[in-house]
């Protein structure tokens, strides 16, 4: 019988910790899933011209917080970051994600993707450029939302002007 309980408590825990990781596995999995659907929903809504939509991505308070290639280069809070965002949707968009990488941590996450867009803004201008996007994203009640994103393009350090066109 000693015997016996030796091989439950040492089989015992073993197979506790096996289904630990299992389950932050598939948590993880999960999270990613989510996220990767989020980004979807993002692209979605910007082919749409769907203000509303896109919006429904990022944390809607004040505490969102973005670096974007558009003066003034920075947006404190959802309010202004809807603002920027209308002045992208003059006509049709043709918007696509691609390279998109993500790590989880618990809550939090952080990833980066490469998008091209096509379209005309509200003013009439023409415009087709790459730029490379970094997102931080948290679980908030169960959901998770981009609470900082930075978007950027390279620079020709040489002509000192933005590289639109890079690729990947």
């Amino acid at each position: 019988m000693t015997r016996n309980w030796m091989v439950v408590f040492s089989v015992v825990p073993i197979g506790v910790t096996v289904l630990a990781v299992a389950r932050g596995v598939q948590a993880k999995g999960d999270d990613l899933a989510e996220i990767t659907a989020l980004e979807a929903r993002l692209v979605k809504a910007v082919n749409a011209s769907d203000i509303d939509g896109v919006m429904a991505v990022y944390l809607p308070n004040e505490k969102l917080f973005v670096f974007d290639v558009v003066p003034p280069r920075q947006y404190v809070g959802a309010k202004a970051y809807r603002e920027d965002w209308k002045g992208f949707f003059g006509g049709p968009v043709s918007y696509q994600s691609s390279d998109l990488a993500v790590e989880t941590h618990g809550d939090l996450a952080f990833g980066h993707k490469i998008f091209h867009a096509v379209g005309t803004d509200v003013g009439g201008t023409k415009y087709d450029f790459t730029a490379r996007v970094t997102d931080v994203y948290r679980k908030i009640n169960g959901k998770w939302l981009i609470v900082q994103e930075h978007v950027s393009v390279p620079v020709d350090l040489a002509s000192g002007k933005a590289d639109l066109a890079s690729k990947p």
